[in-house]
């Protein structure tokens, strides 16, 4: 099954947070077509999570991105780790989204 493309995820990310009454923005813009995608969790309460992309291995193959914890920390750990993987990888993406509840709203991997 194709995948949807990085761009168009990340699309499709935003309006449904939005239409949730959630406050996600893009911070930034990876590779359209299959840059990877990283999603920053703000709790709101001086607790912060990184969500990256899960290794092809604990994926299934049905299309759907699934994602992993890679960091709970604070806020500023979080930026650090976003660095880290920036300089690593230029073309990924950064989503931020805002959520009290502490639920990313991603389809994660089973640790």
């Amino acid at each position: 099954m194709a995948r949807l493309t990085s761009e168009f995820w990340v699309s499709a990310y935003l309006r449904q947070a939005g239409h949730d009454g959630l406050v996600a923005v893009l911070r930034r813009r990876g590779s359209a077509e299959a840059g990877a995608i990283f999603v920053k969790l703000d709790r709101l309460d001086g607790t912060a999570a990184l969500y990256g992309p899960a290794p092809q291995s604990m994926a299934l193959d049905d299309g759907i991105r699934r994602f992993q914890l890679v960091l709970d920390s604070d806020p500023g750990s979080v930026e650090e780790r976003v660095e880290r993987e920036r300089r690593f990888d230029s073309d990924l993406w950064l989503v931020e989204i805002e959520n009290r509840q502490g639920d990313p709203r991603l389809d994660l991997v089973a640790e």
